[in-house]
């Protein structure tokens, strides 16, 4: 067993008022309808969504309120823009927790357009075209061991008249619990479903591959959607309405799980075992997400390291007993699951 005798209870939600405010922040939020989309645009819907999920979250912590950073470059700089970063930090429920959004402009290097173009966009590989990107991003490092951490981005990039979307959100448990897991799929696949009836099989199956670390030979989390290079047209459901309806959809899909588990007492070896598990999400981060390399050139870089969590065991050769808790998250990151398809079959 990865774990100890000396049990730590926590004092999460220990009155009345945190639990009330919990259960205000785990209201769904509510999107913009299709019809509000022409008197609002993308960049203005990112904004509003980054505050009301700000918001909610500060509710659901009960301790913090976030930090909020605006920043602006200016137009002579190599990418000009502006955002907000914000920042919450030592809370109850969430050790660090960041929202961020980032609107700039810039002009394709040769690199950057033949990775585009590589991945099918109508972009000339030789690079010199103006872009503009607007992106919403979230990363939730809980410090409780059995709240799982969140991540999640919507965003929209533009060259000229045509606009690519993407996003998605995942999850990423130290410690294992079934019901979670279905239960957050099926958030998603339903979700999806009320768009087109096979967004979530796709995009769960393009989840797994993405966020897969060759080194570690597995899988990052346990999963949720992922999609990237969505264009507007031409296609089969309305995809600029599907990517705010996720935006909306982030934190209801993780807020009940975070509320579940953060009243459970553990041990300081689980919270051990979360701080190791952390490097795995990091190595991720500096090794293969797309999105992190691409803000390393020319970005900003306390907007980008604000995702990482704040600490971090580097413990050697860490290996669980056979049958613990701990080896039992490894097989599943191993072999991801069908977590939705799963549970119906089951009954």
């Amino acid at each position: 067993m990865y774990s100890i005798d000396v049990s730590k209870q926590p004092s999460f939600f220990s009155h009345q008022s945190k639990a009330r405010n919990a259960r205000l922040a785990c209201r769904p939020l509510k999107c913009c309808s299709h019809s509000r989309r022409k008197d609002s645009d993308f960049e203005q819907f990112l904004l509003d969504s980054q505050e009301r999920i700000i918001k909610a979250t500060e509710l659901l912590d009960g301790s913090r309120t976030f930090l909020r950073d605006p920043w602006q470059r200016e137009g002579d700089a190599p990418n000009p823009g502006h955002g907000i970063t914000a920042v919450l930090e030592g809370g109850d429920l969430l050790e660090k927790a960041a929202v961020n959004v980032s609107i700039v402009q810039g002009t394709l290097s040769a690199e950057r357009a033949k990775a585009m173009s590589s991945r099918g966009r109508g972009i000339d590989p030789e690079g010199g075209q103006s872009y503009s990107a607007a992106a919403l991003s979230l990363v939730y490092h809980p410090a409780h061991p059995l709240v799982p951490t969140l991540r999640a981005d919507v965003r929209r990039f533009q060259v000229g008249d045509e606009a690519w979307y993407g996003g998605g959100c995942d999850l990423t448990p130290a410690y294992l619990f079934e019901d979670d897991g279905v239960e957050f799929h099926t958030f998603w696949s339903d979700l999806c479903g009320r768009h087109q009836e096979d967004l979530y099989a796709q995009y769960k199956k393009w989840c797994d591959q993405y966020f897969y670390l060759p080194n570690w030979k597995e899988h990052r989390g346990i999963g949720g959607i992922f999609f990237d290079d969505l264009e507007a047209e031409p296609s089969s459901f309305d995809v600029e309405q599907f990517v705010r309806d996720v935006a909306g959809g982030i934190l209801p899909s993780w807020q009940p799980i975070a509320v579940r588990r953060r009243t459970q007492s553990f041990t300081q070896q689980q919270r051990q075992w979360q701080l190791h598990r952390r490097g795995a999400y990091v190595c991720f981060n500096t090794l293969y997400d797309r999105g992190f390399r691409f803000g390393l050139n020319g970005g900003r870089i306390e907007s980008l390291m604000v995702s990482f969590p704040p600490l971090v065991a580097w413990n050697y050769k860490v290996v669980p007993e056979e049958n613990s808790r701990e080896n039992a998250l490894l097989q599943v990151l191993k072999q991801p699951r069908d977590w939705v398809t799963d549970t119906k079959n089951d009954h």
